[in-house]
């Protein structure tokens, strides 16, 4: 034991910082809002135990909990598949050997700098708004447009399309991961004449399963943590009728608007739940369509 500990005694020192802060910083709060989620707590009276009181309000009384899990789901099931395929179809592209591939990879990775900013979302409300950019270009071209923002049909496809905008982080990873591909792979399918999309399905896409699996589980818990796009482009109240209610932000209201910080934290450990079973299955799966070089049947 004495010798594992000094054969790895640098990667203890290089996590103390981390391990430091997290003892410190961020251990109390998780386990005060799991003390919290057990009580009714409203940040002016002690709190107050409950025991499973908040959890059994969630599932059987609370139909707004039911609407903001169908929109989240919703929104994760379109926006990262969209995202997912326009960061690898850009990739692909940026692969062919691009003298100027550097400006593009700046310019295709900028929004996602700035696509959670409030001021995107700002930005957003007023390109998809009645009157807006959206509809003054489709009027040109002679297509009535809608009202994207006001619509509950079409308010979360705003998002979804913001979404689609913020491609730069798992493209830059895409990107790495297709260069890592060795091209006498291809040189020798050409000389087969195997077609360009028989190459991407039996050389491409297995090879770069890892990737597309780190991307895929990267996208997904960050698309259930979606909050301030949702909340600026729907006021805050999850508008029109609930259509952008996302799990994020009605757990925001009812903590700092209702001030029901008990509630909130049962709705926080919730959803920790949910991110934590789709991790334990999209590892559990990843077995039967992810393989990794140094695999040995």
């Amino acid at each position: 034991m004495r010798r594992f500990f000094a054969r790895n005694a640098p990667a203890y020192v290089f996590l103390l910082p981390w391990l430091i802060g997290f003892f410190l910083l961020a251990l109390g709060p998780i386990l005060a809002s799991l003390y919290l989620s057990f009580t009714r707590y409203d940040m002016v009276s002690a709190p107050r135990w409950i025991g499973w009181g908040n959890y059994e309000y969630m599932f059987t009384r609370d139909r707004r909990f039911w609407k903001a899990l169908q929109v989240t789901f919703t929104y994760v099931a379109l926006a990262v598949p969209a995202r997912l395929i326009m960061a690898l179809g850009v990739a692909m592209l940026l692969d062919k050997g691009l003298r100027t591939i550097g400006l593009y990879r700046a310019i295709f990775y900028l929004p996602s700098l700035l696509g959670s900013s409030i001021a995107i979302a700002i930005l957003w409300r007023q390109l998809f708004a009645a009157d807006g950019v959206v509809n003054q270009v489709l009027a040109m071209v002679g297509i009535q447009g809608a009202s994207w923002i006001t619509d509950p049909d079409t308010s979360l496809f705003t998002i979804v399309v913001l979404a689609m905008w913020q491609f730069g982080s798992p493209m830059l990873i895409f990107l790495a991961g297709l260069r890592g591909i060795p091209r006498d792979l291809y040189e020798a399918a050409e000389i087969d004449g195997t077609p360009r999309w028989r190459q991407f399905t039996r050389i491409t896409l297995p090879l770069l399963a890892p990737v597309i699996f780190f991307n895929l589980v990267l996208q997904t818990i960050d698309s259930f943590k979606t909050f301030s796009s949702a909340f600026i482009i729907s006021n805050g109240t999850g508008a029109p009728a609930d259509s952008l209610l996302f799990y994020t932000v009605y757990l925001f209201n009812e903590a700092f608007k209702f001030f029901r910080m008990g509630y909130a934290s049962a709705l926080a450990w919730f959803l920790l739940v949910i991110i934590a079973t789709f991790t334990a299955i999209a590892f559990f799966t990843s077995k039967y369509w992810v393989h990794y070089e140094n695999e040995r049947d």
